[in-house]
């Protein structure tokens, strides 16, 4: 669809934008190669010989020093320079999902990307839940965890914020928030669990000895989740950091069903299946079915459990798939459920910013749910209609095309992918000149210059995926609209799930 003449002028004169003609062709090989990628541009660390997006360099490598740990690693969030626990534990859910369910369909060389850009967060998540002297790493005790401190954040965000600075720069406080037993951080601890327990699974065939220490920890903090229950900011000392950014605001209670629904599946443990069937309605597993992101795990978690079902005719644990059908239903149009809101150009989308992160979470979980339908032939009972894996595919693929360019602005929301991309996205390392352009400091209030210029960023981020449009499909390309424009590590880890699908299977039957 071509952008209308108003608003193509508009973005020729004003954003230097030159919008193509619709192609019939994407190239999901080329989009997952690129969103992997990303992942590069936000690590935060010591940086490996091999680092592809040349123009960032080392950074946070005191991260932790106050605290005699080693914090160093792992990825910044968004377009800032903190390392907020909480969505880069669901980041790295969502790619070892992703890598779980189709990395079998990925090429050699991108399985083995995908499984470097886990590892470079589960190396940082297994240092967040040691002691200095990592008695529970090597031993696994229970106790020494709950006398431990869990690093939840680094970095203070509100100093942070107000600096537009490249990461290599950073002369802000580098504070570290943690809970120490018996505070509570169930949701954090829960998704860190997750994280752990689904990256064993990915690592698996690869690299036994590290699957075991990964499952080993992520029994372990778990049990410091399940034992001192409460969401992590909910602690006084943590709120003002957390929030209003990562606030737990949907409770803690699906992140414990998560995280046990991850043990059982990596371990096969049937406790964790017993804690499934025992804490479901007490935690509220038939509550908010209707949403999948970093804070509200339902949808996804309803998804997971349903292979116990489907594949084993686990009765127990019904309503949870029932809550999967259910979910399902409100994303087919033409069922009789109550209906997911879309834009005028098809997208999903849900108020509050950072859109795409629903249509990205959305996309992967109707994919996996078609696979593990697939295999036992069944459909979803949408009342007016049986739904198959085919529809659920499709519905899936059009929120994927719109993603890579077949949408009312014929932009790609990928930074990088096609030659129409947003140029001015919300982001302190690409949006200033890079250490090796310009190797002098600047400093917090000096890059300020770029963060209101008109140009373009210098530095592109390969495979970002920024917020997206609003619900008119329009979008602006303001640097200074970060709803918009500011890509973050938990839009793109469910994309790379989904792309690796459609590379493969680019007319999905």
């Amino acid at each position: 669809m071509r952008p209308s003449s108003l608003l193509f002028l508009y973005l020729i004169f004003f954003h230097g934008f030159s919008p193509l003609v619709e192609s019939s062709y994407l190239d999901y090989a080329d989009a997952l190669s690129k969103s992997i990628l990303f992942f590069e541009g936000q690590r935060s660390g010591f940086l490996p010989q091999d680092q592809r997006i040349g123009w960032r360099g080392n950074s946070g490598l005191s991260d932790g020093w106050m605290y005699n740990t080693d914090l160093t690693g792992g990825y910044y969030d968004a377009g800032d320079n903190v390392k907020f626990g909480f969505p880069m534990a669901f980041t790295t859910t969502m790619l070892a999902w992703s890598v779980i369910e189709f990395g079998d369909l990925m090429p050699p060389n991108e399985l083995r990307n995908a499984l470097v850009a886990i590892r470079w967060a589960t190396d940082y998540l297994l240092k967040t839940v040691s002691q200095p002297n990592r008695l529970f790493v090597q031993i696994g005790c229970v106790a020494s965890l709950t006398r431990s401190m869990l690093p939840l954040k680094v970095g203070d965000p509100n100093i942070d914020h107000s600096c537009w600075e490249r990461p290599e720069d950073m002369d802000t406080a580098r504070s570290v928030y943690a809970v120490d037993a018996p505070n509570p951080a169930s949701d954090v601890a829960s998704e860190t669990a997750a994280a752990l327990a689904a990256s064993s699974m990915a690592f698996r065939s690869v690299d036994a000895g590290y699957a075991d220490t990964l499952l080993r920890n992520a029994v372990q903090v778990f049990q410091f989740a399940d034992n001192f229950r409460g969401a992590y900011s909910d602690n006084a000392h943590i709120r003002d950091g957390a929030c209003p950014f990562y606030c737990d605001f949907s409770g803690y209670q699906d992140e414990l069903l998560w995280g046990a629904a991850w043990l059982r599946r990596a371990s096969q443990d049937n406790s964790y299946l017993s804690y499934l069937e025992n804490n479901g309605k007490t935690l509220g597993a038939d509550d908010n079915i209707n949403e999948f992101g970093w804070d509200n795990k339902h949808a996804g978690l309803n998804v997971l459990v349903s292979k116990e079902v489907l594949d084993g005719n686990m009765y127990t644990l019904e309503s949870y798939k029932a809550s999967a059908d259910s979910f399902m239903c409100t994303l087919i149009p033409d069922s009789s459920s109550s209906h997911i809101e879309y834009t005028p150009g098809g997208l999903i989308y849900k108020p509050g910013g950072s859109n795409l992160q629903h249509a990205t979470t959305i996309s992967f979980i109707l994919l996996v749910y078609a696979k593990y339908l697939d295999r036992t032939s069944q459909t979803v009972n949408c009342g007016n209609e049986f739904v198959s894996p085919v529809l659920l595919r499709m519905q899936a693929k059009k929120q994927v095309d719109y993603i890579l360019g077949e949408n009312p602005m014929g932009l790609s929301y990928m930074v990088g992918y096609s030659n129409y991309f947003p140029q001015r996205i919300h982001h302190r390392g690409s949006s200033l000149p890079s250490v090796k352009d310009h190797p002098g400091f600047i400093a917090c209030k000096d890059g300020s210059i770029y963060f209101n210029s008109t140009n373009p960023n210098p530095n592109v981020l390969v495979g970002a995926i920024v917020g997206g449009p609003g619900e008119d499909d329009v979008y602006g390309d303001d640097r200074a609209d970060f709803r918009k424009s500011e890509p973050t590590t938990y839009i793109n880890a469910p994309f790379v799930g989904a792309l690796a699908y459609f590379a493969a299977n680019p007319n999905p039957s």
